[in-house]
Order: structure tokens, then sequence, then C-alpha cells
């Protein structure tokens, strides 16, 4: 008997007393196979541990079963959580996801005449496809579904936190605590995630009675760099703040960073809460006020949606947003004002 690593269809075939095309059609889920015909198939295939190849299966059924993921960078723990739920369902329904980084437009250009221009690809998840103008690349002949920020036109959908909530989720915690000069450090401008974040910080300062000072707004990078710059930016202008909202933990830290060498402590002096709930959160020193959100159930949801946009074509798009939850630590107390 042939061991299971070479095991082929024509060995099922020969062991159940059928042809191979029987044994295929038994494989797909054909229905027109007589039942008893199907159990001895089934028994073969389970004596040999018969394990079809997928490759194969799938471009005999017309299709290659292969669905593609597109980050900025594979390096960064938000996209490789995504990338990890987006993969993990689509294994769970029999689907093959690659994963492929473009840093900068005219490689993500490349990438989608490599994966789609071939047909090595049937559907696209794009992460954050509006950092730059790599959006005007999105193919219009293949489902593609968006993380990170709203559906356009051309797309089957989106999936995203609910970024504006979120960011009145944060504000409002260091209202509560007292604070009214409430400094806030974004991502970049040009991405639809923080666009919402600020709106929601502005929804809550607006909601308290509080006037908008632009003056404490400064757009970051995401980089640690970026918000401990900020800090040093507000402090050179002399803008004065009892509290700090960064839109994500990178520069939250940084900016606790510029804190300490300004000689201001957190939070006796300066309350600082971030965004994403990185896995080193609770241990910065001190342990770190951020708003969580569920990464990888992002990546499951968005493959779940673009799986579905490529098995039902022409389907309406889809935009889902996804709950965040405030995790108070040690960066945040009572404004010494109050």
């Amino acid at each position: 008997m042939p061991t299971s690593s070479r095991v082929t269809i024509r060995d099922v075939a020969a062991l159940a007393g059928v042809s191979h095309q029987t044994v295929s059609r038994v494989i797909n889920g054909f229905e027109r196979v007589n039942p008893e015909t199907r159990q001895r198939v089934e028994a073969a295939i389970a004596q040999l541990d018969y394990r079809p190849n997928a490759i194969a299966r799938s471009m005999a059924q017309g299709h290659t079963s292969t669905l593609a993921c597109i980050a900025p960078n594979l390096t960064d723990f938000t996209f490789a959580s995504i990338i990890e739920g987006a993969e993990t369902e689509a294994r769970r329904q029999g689907y093959f996801m690659i994963t492929a980084s473009a840093s900068e437009p005219q490689a993500f250009a490349t990438l989608i005449e490599q994966l789609v221009g071939s047909r090595r690809t049937e559907g696209l998840l794009v992460i954050n496809p509006y950092i730059d103008n790599r959006y005007e690349f999105l193919p219009a002949n293949v489902p593609t579904m968006l993380v990170g920020a709203h559906a356009r036109d051309l797309t089957s959908g989106s999936v995203m936190v609910d970024e504006n909530d979120a960011g009145r989720m944060a504000t409002q915690h260091l209202l509560d605590l007292g604070h009214r000069r409430i400094a806030h450090i974004t991502g970049p401008l040009v991405e639809d995630c923080t666009q919402d974040r600020l709106s929601g910080y502005k929804a809550a300062l607006q909601a308290a009675g509080v006037a908008f000072n632009p003056d404490l707004v400064i757009e970051g990078d995401w980089s640690a760099t970026s918000g401990y710059q900020s800090l040093q930016s507000l402090a050179e202008r002399e803008v004065q703040f009892t509290a700090v909202f960064a839109q994500n933990d990178r520069m939250a830290v940084g900016a606790i960073r510029a804190l300490r060498e300004m000689r201001l402590y957190v939070p006796d002096d300066v309350s600082v809460i971030g965004f994403d709930d990185m896995p080193l959160a609770s241990y910065f020193d001190p342990p770190l006020t951020t708003v969580r959100h569920d990464v990888f159930c992002t990546g499951c949801e968005a493959m779940r949606l673009l799986i579905q946009a490529f098995e039902h074509p022409g389907s309406p798009p889809q935009q889902v947003l996804l709950p965040a939850e405030l995790v108070i630590r040690h960066s945040t107390k009572f404004s010494k004002e109050n």
C-alpha cells in the first residue's frame, strides 16, 4: 500500500473499485453519486489517508481559491495581527492567502499587476490604502475589501474600528478626569482612521462645552519619534496642556519620554492616553491607559466579507464598524486644576 504522502486519486479509485472521475465527484461534493458508491470512496479515502491536492482541485473547479492581502509593511504589530486573522479565516473556509507588502504606490501598482493581471488571485484585502495615492491603483475587476478605511466606489466594502466613537471615548475619559486642555497627537491626516479619531476628539470637546483649540493638535506619523517631537513642539510654542491623547501607543510612549525630559511626570503632572493596546502597553512605566480594539477579529471579519463578495458577485458593498473599549491603567488621573 502506498504511503499517505504518495497516495493519488487513482489509488483511492482502485481500492474503492471505481473510476478516478467518480472519486473526483465525491471529493468535490457532486450530488449525483450513488450513496453506496460514495460510502466506498469515503472509506477508501480514510483508509489511505488521502489528501486531495487543493490547488489542482481548485483549478478543476475553474478558480484558484487564492486571495491576497497587501499591507504597507509586514512588521507593524497591527498589520501583522490583521493578516493573521485574515489568514486564519481564509484557511477555515478552504482558501489560500498570499501576503505581500508595498511601502510606496509604485510597488503597490506592480503588485496589483502581478496578482490581478496574471489571475494569481481572485480577491484582494488591502490594509490602509489611503496613506498615499496607492488607492488610484485599486482594481475594478476583482472583489476588493479595505481594512482601516471607508469603502469607496470600486470596492466590495470595508472593515474598520468605529474610530469616531473610539476617539470620543478616549477624549471623554480625560474630560471626566477634569482635563480641559487636551493635546492631541494624530496619525497622518490623509488616513481615514486619523480623521475619524480627530472627529471623535472634537465631538467630545464640543459636548463638554470645551472650545476646540487647533494649537493643541499636532500631526504625527505613528512612530514613537513623532510623539516625542510633537511634545517638543508644544513646549517650544509654550502651548499649555494637562493631558495628551495620542492616536497610537507608540506615539504615546514618545510623548511620555519627552515629558520626562521636561521634568513633567505621568500622570502626576500630565495624563497620557494611547490607542491600540499593543502587547507591551501594560508594561510601560507607567502602565498605559489606552483604547483596545480586536485587530485579529478585524482581519477575520474582513476576510469573511471578501470571500462572501467573491462567492456572491454583485452583492452590495458592506461597511462594518467594530467596537473598541477603554482600558484604564496608571497613565491618567484627575487633573490638578480640579
